[in-house]
């Protein structure tokens, strides 16, 4: 396994590998990341991965200082995974001076997580793009649980006709149903014990949807009380959206997307289910 810092070292060393999967990362990686790695790795013969915290993807009031880091166990643990390039930039190498440069997605980008953090998919968007220019991958890996960014991503690939294929994997989750995030190490003892009643509120709008529910306002308001009975009452968003167009729809679509977004203490939890 090989690790750059510089985006010079890095394109130097790309030009060995013919095809190359690609998992962009945040860092403290977890079992979600790693099976990411694995199948790029088994689908591609090559993998690269990204450790990156984007700045320019935080609000200001977000948690970009307190972002869990440990850049020397990520790596040993991409290396058991299989990894063989590893890109870990630090801020003044993707955002130099006098970069002034950012992408704007609209659409899909609007709605839910384009309302609540005001910013965010353009950061999001400027990063992966520049990512995607650096590594120069056949295929790109995102995992489900950020349901909206994977759509923000396909959206902007598909418009500026960039020649690689987004897959995206199904949740990682604990044992107890929570989606495993890297912010989740920042739960305390007692939200970690009411972090499950997102996958549970989830589960609750899937069985009405089974059974013929189709009122979107039926299904939040579901969800709601799986979360406030759980002591979770402080909700961003639970709400059903189209899973194309992530806009409510009355009555709900066949292809309906439960989505919730909810603070736990300082930590802020997603999840989403498709119904």
């Amino acid at each position: 396994m090989q690790v750059f810092e510089t985006i010079g070292a890095f394109r130097a060393a790309r030009t060995a590998y013919p095809t190359l999967g690609f998992v962009p990362t945040m860092g403290f990686l977890h079992e979600g990341h790693l099976g990411l790695v694995r199948r790029a790795k088994a689908e591609n013969g090559a993998v690269a991965v990204s450790i990156f915290v984007n700045p320019t993807q935080f609000g200001p009031n977000e948690d970009y200082a307190s972002y869990p880091r440990d850049p020397e166990r990520d790596l040993a643990l991409l290396k058991e995974a299989g990894a063989d390039l590893v890109f870990l930039p630090t801020p003044d190498v993707l955002y130099p001076p006098g970069a002034v440069t950012r992408i704007e997605v609209g659409g899909v980008a609007e709605e839910l997580e384009g309302q609540s953090r005001p910013g965010h998919f353009s950061g999001v968007a400027t990063v992966v793009s520049k990512l995607f220019n650096i590594v120069q991958p056949q295929r790109a890996y995102f995992g489900q649980k950020d349901a909206q960014q994977c759509a923000v991503v396909r959206r902007f690939v598909a418009d500026l006709d960039i020649p690689v294929e987004i897959v995206v994997c199904d949740i990682a989750r604990e044992a107890d149903g929570l989606a495993r995030s890297s912010r989740n190490v920042r739960l305390t003892t007692e939200n970690r014990q009411k972090a499950p009643a997102l996958f549970q509120a989830l589960q609750q709008a899937a069985r009405l949807f089974r059974n013929g529910e189709r009122d979107v306002d039926v299904l939040e308001n579901a969800m709601r009380a799986v979360l406030t009975e759980a002591g979770l009452p402080d909700i961003d968003y639970a709400t059903v959206v189209n899973a194309g167009t992530f806009r409510r729809e009355k009555p709900c679509s066949d292809d309906a997307l439960a989505l919730l977004a909810v603070r736990a203490g300082e930590v802020r939890l997603i999840d989403n289910m498709p119904l």
